[in-house]
């Protein structure tokens, strides 16, 4: 049985609220969705999307131990204990900040924000830090005005390591959500034109990732908070003043000599499509380190020694054999580079599945490791064919039409054989192609799935990306069904 995460009075008193009755069983956690309650669980019903006091009798029909609700709710028949507070939202924050505040002074909290990169610098947080400490992180992209405070109010007093995710589509949504983490540490990954139709240019984009830093906070002891930064990336004397302007303390990551945690090398001898890239990594002051990473690509190296560089400032020197142990046992996730053998009459295929998000650097990355991943095959197999299907990229403002065709430029240097696209500016690239690379469009994802499955196959690799709301999941999933084992 889990341990109490929160006591009832406890709970009260930092939600701000009046208690109600009380709680069925121990409180395990909290959740906003109704449909992932477990048992234990209190359910906060936030007015978003829909308003989630209509579903507080179905969280308590699943084992909700208490529900926080709206002062004026109305109690209904099967309701259990309820937690009446003014304001739903605010009440969860509230409960975010206590958490945040009865934490060990020994306990670090890490906050991660970029471009592109960040659940998956997140869960390669997890993973590193894991075996020193307890640590807690937020589940899937947990990373909004919701998510953040979410994160925080299910996690539990005896965390050693906290690891949060801080996304953002607009100026101004970051800082008051680094206020509330108050974190030790901030990593971002990188800086590109995402969301561009609500900011000017890149510099926005990079001053808004840098409202990161407003809410950071040294350890005890220490002579400020820490920023790691992406040398690489173009904005990173940007970011590296603004951290600087703040008091933090800067370290870099990426390919250069000057670079505290520096990608010596990565990818290696051909492998099994679901196999490793080795990569190594030197961190100043002391010895390279080469490791198995099931993350492909150069970004996910990057974002590795990034990784090693936060374990050694948190947890010390002797923290890295284990962390790069749990750095080599993490595995893509679905919609993030996840690999799935296909199986089809003469042979086999390979699925990429990276079709969780999409921007213009995280679509060239994503081809080109779809291009190694096809390479390494290709060398110890027969030739194979290089299939993207590609769905719009979205939130890139006046110039998404030129973002797009430039995604040509990487589908080019990959040497890609067949592209199918979806979406209005998708179009855009595909009008650009060569009749011969040209493999189907349609306004929507739906519109090219049979065209797709018709032309998979055997040896193929076929790489799908693009924005959540290009929906492009739904060909990754008729793909794997069309195709199952």
């Amino acid at each position: 049985m889990s341990a109490a995460l929160w006591a009832w009075d406890e709970l009260a008193r930092a939600g701000g609220g009046a208690a109600d009755g009380n709680p069925s069983s121990a409180i395990t956690g909290l959740t906003n969705d109704s449909r992932a309650v477990q048992p234990g669980d209190v359910f906060v019903a936030l007015k978003d999307a829909r308003d989630g006091h209509e579903f507080v009798g179905a969280a308590f029909a699943k084992g909700a131990a208490a529900a926080i609700v709206a002062g004026t709710y109305e109690r209904r028949p099967g309701d259990g204990a309820l937690l009446r507070v003014g304001d739903t939202l605010r009440a969860l924050e509230d409960i975010g900040r206590a958490a945040r505040d009865r934490l060990a002074p020994q306990a670090r909290v890490i906050a991660v924000t970029g471009s592109a990169g960040k659940t998956t610098t997140k869960e390669m947080l997890r993973a590193a830090l894991s075996p020193s400490g307890p640590t807690h992180a937020a589940v899937k992209s947990f990373n909004n005005h919701i998510g953040v405070p979410l994160t925080l109010a299910r996690m539990p007093a005896d965390t050693r390591f906290a690891v949060l995710e801080i996304g953002m589509n607009h100026a101004g949504e970051i800082e008051p959500l680094s206020k509330m983490a108050r974190p030790h540490m901030t990593i971002v990954t990188t800086v590109a034109p995402v969301h561009l139709e609500h900011f000017a240019d890149e510099e926005a984009i990079a001053d808004a990732k840098a409202e990161i830093f407003v809410g950071a906070e040294p350890p005890s002891g220490a002579t400020g908070a820490l920023a790691i930064l992406n040398r690489d990336n173009r904005h990173f004397t940007r970011l590296s003043a603004a951290a600087e302007r703040r008091g933090l303390r800067v370290r870099s990551f990426g390919t250069g000599s000057a670079c505290d945690g520096r990608v010596v090398a990565h990818g290696g001898a051909p492998t099994s499509p679901l196999g490793a890239q080795a990569v190594t990594v030197a961190l100043a002051d002391g010895e390279a380190r080469t490791f198995d990473l099931a993350l492909a690509g150069a970004h996910m190296a990057d974002n590795a020694a990034a990784v090693l560089l936060a374990v050694r400032e948190v947890a010390g020197e002797a923290a890295l054999p284990e962390a790069i142990a749990g750095l080599a046992s993490l595995q893509p996730g679905a919609g993030r580079g996840q690999r799935t053998r296909l199986a089809l009459a003469g042979g086999e295929a390979l699925l990429i599945d990276e079709a969780y998000n999409a921007n213009p650097l995280s679509m060239a990355a994503a081809i080109a490791t779809a291009a190694d991943a096809r390479g390494r095959l290709s060398a110890v197999a027969t030739e194979r064919r290089l299939i993207a299907v590609l769905g719009d990229m979205l939130e890139l403002g006046p110039n998404a039409n030129r973002f797009h065709v430039g995604i040509k430029e990487a589908l080019d240097a990959a040497a890609a054989d067949l592209v199918f696209a979806s979406g209005p500016h998708m179009k855009h690239l595909y009008d650009a192609l060569p009749e011969s690379r040209r493999g189907a469009w349609g306004p929507t994802s739906a519109d090219i799935e049979n065209a797709l499955l018709a032309a998979v196959r055997p040896g193929d690799v076929v790489m799908v990306k693009g924005s959540n709301g290009s929906r492009m999941a739904r060909l990754v999933e008729a793909l794997a069904e069309h195709f199952r084992a």
